[in-house]
């Protein structure tokens, strides 16, 4: 099964958040209201240099992810 690179999700307990949840390597979840990301890897030390490499483009991506699947809602 393929799966969307960005989910969008919430939760009824957290009515502030809204999550983007990128669904490949590397996992995370974003919470749009503050830019806080929870990893859903395990990274190697040497793993780190393309992480942070990858990391801003990651998170640029999700935003506008968002920002268009907001846009399709009005």
């Amino acid at each position: 099964m393929d799966l969307p690179q960005f989910l969008i999700a919430d939760n009824s307990e957290l009515k502030e958040a809204i999550f983007v949840l990128h669904t490949q390597y590397p996992r995370f979840l974003l919470n749009v209201a503050n830019d806080e990301i929870h990893w859903m890897e395990e990274f190697e030390k040497e793993d780190k240099a393309e992480l942070e490499s990858q990391t801003a483009s990651l998170i640029e991506q999700a935003l506008q992810f968002y920002d268009k699947e907001m846009e399709n809602f009005e």
